[in-house]
């Protein structure tokens, strides 16, 4: 595989791939965190200007509920950490081929392809591992709770 072929199918696919799964992210993450906050704050409206308890017992139940839920949702798909760690590495690998096609230090020297390459699977390695050893974590905490 030449430089062209290596950054356009595997650099400029990743860095695509790791911006949009980070927009979806930061998406999730807002627009979850938003309807939560507006729920919370709609409980204490509603109870303290309702005149019949019980639809108002219902809906601050309900609300109470979706917060739960969505809270739960939040923490169980990790939309704010997924973001930011996606984030990172999309700008990760944005710098080092900024760097490489500038030759820039590291790339100053020649032939600094091989170097390129080691940096930017680093990289996608470095995050790939992250995202296992969360899994694994995951799993593990999983066991110990059914089993406890």
């Amino acid at each position: 595989m030449n430089e062209e072929e290596y950054i356009s199918s595997r650099v400029d696919d990743q860095i695509d791939w790791y911006d949009t799964k980070s927009q979806k992210a930061q998406c999730w993450f807002k627009w979850l965190r938003g309807i939560e906050i507006l729920s919370a704050a709609s409980i204490p409206l509603i109870a303290g200007f309702a005149k019949d308890p019980f639809p108002v017992t219902l809906v601050v139940g309900l609300l109470g509920a979706l917060i739960a839920v969505i809270s739960s949702v939040v923490s169980l798909n990790q939309f704010q950490e997924n973001w930011t760690e996606y984030r990172t590495t999309c700008e990760s690998l944005k710098h080092e081929k900024f760097l490489y096609l500038t030759k820039a230090e590291p790339y100053h020297e020649e032939n600094p392809f091989r170097l390129f390459v080691q940096r930017v699977e680093s990289l996608i390695s470095k995050e790939n591992s992250a995202w296992s050893q969360y899994t694994q974590a995951a799993i593990e905490k999983s066991k110990n709770e059914q089993g406890a």
